[in-house]
């Protein structure tokens, strides 16, 4: 399995110019690599300086370099439409009206899901060691990097995973006397939730994928940025890297109106990047006069961005998201549950407690966090929000304790 390493942040900051470098850089340093776009924007070949197509194809002028432009669409038509097509058979069993039934199976997001899947694809089946994804905006990143897990909770809720029960299922709606007519529905299920199960376990292995988050230093950006910080580490999805882009050059001594102009805009930007405490190390790219296009120009880039540093760093293992600390024993007991989370002073912040899970949702974005079993018998009896996270104090609950 390659590496992958997926590069995001809000529209036009300039990922597409730092995914390609990055790329041309790990392969002009000796590694194969493959820089493929999932952004709707089809900029990737732009930045190269040349044509793509839904395959990947060396880029002409380097040396293992790779690139490639998915086609959602094309892929919706040949991997989701078998699936369509056995559930639409499946719903018109059910006496659902075939209109109906057509609307029922069209879903949204599948589009982006299976995007996501050609990237694994490509990551499991090709010669590169790395592969750098040039996502779309922020937004759309974080929905497409919550589809599997989405996904397949609504496909456990529809379809249960067992195979005699998927079959028990069709059997009663299509009668136990044409069950052999729906395995080809049963089998396209499984496969589509190996697919899931497959995705989440990339997204979540720190050692085989990570995101790298580009800014540029505007208050509303970085604010952005932050709450994608938060919402990925909800996700239990590794950032290695934030990258700030487009400072302006510093005047030095220089006099004048053009100079006064960038002194004053490089102190506004500096100032934006002093404020984005608690992060990590922000590394910087200058704006350039001239439009960095093609391999080497794009290197010109990569070395002001990683200098004489390997740009695929390695494989650092993330904090833990929980950790569980207590004192006093029996019902006198308190327990502490520590959620490590990014957060600023703005964050709106909501605690649940939904059966022996934890809804966590943080400025709208909700995930449910499964409770030690220690804590699954105690109640909730507090909570504190600071820079780094989120304390939930607990008690043991005298009903489940005798």
């Amino acid at each position: 399995m390659s590496r992958v390493l997926l590069f995001t942040g809000k529209g036009g900051v300039g990922k597409t110019t730092l995914s390609a470098a990055t790329a041309a850089s790990l392969a002009a340093h000796g590694r194969k690599a493959l820089v493929v776009s999932t952004d709707p924007a089809h900029s990737l070949g732009d930045a190269l300086d040349v044509r793509l197509g839904a395959e990947p194809s060396e880029v002409d002028g380097s040396d293992g370099l790779f690139a490639c432009q998915i086609d959602p669409r094309g892929l919706v038509d040949e991997a989701w439409g078998e699936l369509r097509g056995h559930l639409r058979t499946v719903l018109a069993g059910a006496g659902v009206d075939e209109l109906d039934a057509e609307e029922l199976t069209v879903l949204p997001g599948v589009e982006e899901l299976l995007a996501l899947a050609e990237v694994r694809r490509l990551a499991s089946s090709g010669p590169w060691e790395v592969v750098v994804v040039d996502c779309g905006p922020t937004a759309e990143t974080l929905r497409l990097l919550s589809l599997p897990e989405a996904f397949a909770g609504y496909l456990e809720r529809l379809f249960p995973t067992h195979r005699r029960v998927v079959r028990g299922l069709l059997a009663g709606v299509a009668g136990t006397g044409t069950v052999e007519k729906w395995d080809a529905t049963a089998d396209a299920l499984s496969r589509l939730a190996e697919r899931l199960d497959a995705l989440r376990s990339m997204l979540a292995d720190s050692g085989s994928c990570s995101v790298r988050l580009v800014l540029t230093p505007e208050r509303v950006v970085a604010a952005e940025t932050r709450r994608t910080l938060t919402a990925l580490a909800l996700q239990g999805i590794r950032v290695d890297s934030v990258i700030a882009n487009r400072l302006v050059p510093s005047p030095g001594g220089a006099r004048g109106a053009a100079a006064s102009w960038l002194r004053t805009r490089r102190q506004e930007q500096d100032a934006v990047l002093a404020e984005l405490t608690g992060i990590g190390e922000i590394r910087t790219v200058d704006h350039r006069a001239a439009e960095p296009v093609g391999v080497p120009a794009l290197l010109e880039v990569a070395a002001q961005l990683y200098g004489d540093e390997d740009p695929l760093p390695g494989a650092a293992v993330p904090e833990s998201l929980l950790e569980v600390s207590g004192s006093g024993r029996g019902l006198d007991a308190r327990y502490s549950l520590r959620i490590a989370l990014p957060l600023s002073d703005d964050t709106d912040l909501d605690l649940a407690r939904v059966g022996d899970d934890l809804a966590l949702t943080v400025d709208g974005r909700r995930r449910l966090v499964a409770l030690p079993s220690l804590l699954r018998r105690c109640i909730v009896i507090g909570a504190e929000m600071d820079s780094g996270g989120v304390t939930v104090e607990f008690r043991p609950d005298p009903s489940l304790w005798r």
